[in-house]
């Protein structure tokens, strides 16, 4: 039965990654928001729903290990598996903001989660702290995006505004469901081989509510919306530390160790590797370097596993 569930996960998670990037491109272009701001905050937030229920509840739970990890492996997954598969896919180009602005602030907010569980816990005064950042973080981009709206020439066909909005929850309902029906299929398919906790949301848990982000960004990749592509990945990644970490250390404290502290570690170095590497190629990051990240996340994959 569970493996039935998560064929029918997998459905809904790709027809509903689907409208939902239709109609957010639609209210963007009708708006006259440049799509890269609309990846970076309705649809990363969207589809980093799945993270947040996983990951609140957990820690409500006292499963500290799931609580954490999922937002570790999901970044991981989100910077390497995401990235990579929409450049092996198609050239992806990274969009200037993201580079000047996101980048360094996704970069900056891994190095301080990092620095908040070196004393062992992820506590309340964390938490709010980093809420505060997130209240922050979403301000400024909506500023940026009210002084630089796009003026292009109208297109030849746009759907009619409610449409839009009907996609768009549409294809939120069919990717925050889709994206559970998986977690929780796999997380029983995973927990009958005999994994552990902490296993099981570095991976199975990681991977599953991460779909929605590779579905979403794979989709807008293909429609050569490469803008909103990387914006959900690294809006995505944000969101998981300020919100979802911030919301779950609020609500009950969240212990780690010194195998989590190696890989939230890892996962800084991953996010400054990833976006020197997307420098280095000149913004456009091609198939070979995005094998070569899919191949280094299965190379962590496996080393923890073994671990």
């Amino acid at each position: 039965m569970e493996y039935l569930l998560l064929i029918v996960g997998f459905v809904l998670l790709i027809k509903g990654a689907d409208f939902f990037v239709d109609g957010s491109s639609d209210i963007a272009r009708l708006f006259k928001i440049p799509s890269v701001v609309i990846g970076l905050t309705i649809v990363a937030a969207g589809t980093s729903a799945p993270e947040a229920a996983v990951s609140i509840t957990a820690g409500l739970a006292g499963s500290n290990d799931i609580a954490l990890n999922n937002v570790i492996g999901s970044n991981l997954f989100n910077l390497l598996v995401v990235v990579g598969v929409c450049a092996t896919i198609k050239v992806f180009t990274a969009d200037e903001v993201i580079f000047k602005r996101d980048s360094p602030i996704c970069i900056a907010l891994t190095a301080l989660l990092a620095i908040f569980l070196f004393d062992g816990a992820l506590g309340l005064v964390d938490g709010i702290i980093l809420l505060v950042l997130f209240v922050a973080y979403i301000t400024m981009t909506v500023v940026h995006a009210l002084k630089h709206r796009t003026h292009e020439k109208e297109e030849q066909k746009q759907r009619k505004w409610y449409l839009s909005l009907l996609f768009i929850a549409g294809g939120l309902a069919g990717v925050i469901f889709g994206g559970d029906l998986v977690v929780d299929s796999a997380s029983k398919i995973a927990v009958n081989l005999g994994m552990s906790e902490a296993l099981v949301g570095l991976t199975i848990v990681a991977v599953g509510t991460s779909l929605p982000e590779l579905v979403t960004s794979i989709t807008a990749a293909r429609k050569g919306d490469s803008g909103m592509a990387l914006g959900n990945v690294v809006g995505s990644s944000i969101f998981n530390i300020v919100f979802i970490l911030g919301a779950s250390s609020v609500l009950s404290t969240i212990g780690t160790n010194p195998d989590t502290m190696f890989d939230i570690l890892f996962c800084l170095g991953i996010t400054i590797f990833t976006f020197v590497a997307i420098a280095l190629c000149k913004k456009k990051v091609n198939r070979p370097v995005g094998i070569a990240m899919v191949l280094l996340y299965i190379a962590y994959m496996a080393f923890i596993i073994l671990r």
